[in-house]
């Protein structure tokens, strides 16, 4: 049952906390924007376009920012929470009234839970829905652009290539794809002037594209070379290829870095699949598994600093609280970042081993 100060605490942590997303997405956005702007305005396009672009980019990518950020802005919150009232010595009151500061932080830890929940909800199921958007560079904020796709890969082992694909018409000029067998040998080919996209329905489980002037070139099994203009191949007209391909997969693989855009059930099916890289998968894997834990950690690590009865080391307290915390997102993000050859997830967790055992010392020294 919630008291009337739990109450109070919650009310003030939902207050800050969203002081502190405001302001953090907002100078995220506002640093971004200005090492950009050139990127923006390259085209010559009209003020009122430019402004539409910028929004066009900053809106979905604020989700994106958001699974970035979400540890820090929950611990900037419950800092700045405790901070104010130990700074108007609301912390003595309590202690005064027989409640343990390990009972205040109980709220805390509660709200912790909850802003861990979003930043889940984030990554698993707003972000991997609005991937193919967050691919996009700052120059082609309105997906206006056509681009060639080269030997893309999809779940049935085909490499699928175009002339050029446009984002707008959701289209492929130029269509050419290769058709392995287990081996990884070229054992059909695919060629089309034009493709256009239909997305699955009930009668189109896994969605094709439509093909015009499509021909499909078929090595015999005799034909031990590979697919040529003569004999051993036998050839017919095609208008579709079912493809797991669609224009948003497209788009999202163009990317650099696509794959930590994907939900972990995703990254699972790819891993499956074999068409990426099987380390990086495990690594990105582990580390969105622990990035919860970590933003946990965190506020772990902050809170020892504040529950104090003392205001008057609070600013020199701050000053160890951000040390200490900065210490554990940057070794984090290192070792979330750093390219290994093995399969090991070993380095997503070794932050948490550390800085779990180092929260867990400075909240037994607390004085209650």
């Amino acid at each position: 049952m919630l008291t009337v100060l739990d109450r109070y605490l919650i009310r003030s942590l939902i207050v800050n906390y969203l002081i502190g997303l405001g302001v953090m997405l907002s100078l995220y956005i506002v640093l971004d924007m200005f090492v950009n702007m050139d990127e923006f305005t390259e085209q010559g396009y009209p003020v009122w376009q430019i402004v539409w672009n910028m929004a066009t980019y900053y809106w979905p990518n604020m989700f994106l920012y958001f699974s970035q950020l979400s540890g820090i802005i929950t611990l900037v919150a419950c800092m700045a929470t405790l901070a104010r009232a130990r700074q108007q010595n609301e912390l003595t009151a309590v202690l005064a009234s027989g409640v343990s500061l390990y009972r205040l932080a109980a709220p805390i830890l509660a709200f912790g839970i909850a802003t861990t929940t979003l930043l889940v909800l984030d990554t698993e199921v707003i972000v991997p829905s609005i991937a193919h958007l967050l691919a996009r560079d700052h120059d082609d904020a309105d997906g206006n652009q056509a681009y060639e796709v080269l030997f893309m890969p999809d779940r049935n082992n085909v490499l699928l290539s175009a002339r050029q694909y446009h984002p707008i018409r959701n289209d492929l000029t130029r269509l050419l794809a290769l058709v392995r067998d287990e081996s990884g040998q070229v054992v059909q080919t695919i060629e089309a002037d034009h493709a256009d996209w239909e997305p699955p329905d009930n009668t189109n489980p896994i969605g094709h594209w439509r093909l015009e002037r499509g021909v499909e070139r078929t090595r015999s099994a005799a034909q031990a070379q590979g697919l040529g203009p003569t004999g051993g191949v036998e050839v017919r007209l095609v208008d579709l290829l079912e493809s797991d391909l669609s224009p948003a997969a497209i788009e999202l693989r163009q990317a650099k870095g696509w794959i930590r855009y994907l939900s972990l059930a995703e990254l699972r099916a790819l891993q499956d699949s074999g068409s990426a890289d099987r380390a990086e998968i495990i690594q990105i894997r582990h580390g969105r598994i622990a990035a919860p834990l970590v933003g946990m950690v965190l506020l772990l690590l902050g809170l020892p600093f504040f529950l104090d009865r003392s205001p008057t080391n609070l600013l020199n307290d701050t000053g160890k609280c951000m040390i200490v915390c900065s210490l554990c997102y940057i070794v984090t993000f290192v070792a979330q970042n750093v390219k290994t050859e093995t399969l090991s997830a070993l380095p997503a967790w070794i932050p948490i081993f550390v800085f779990s055992t180092i929260a867990m010392v400075l909240i037994d020294r607390i004085r209650t």
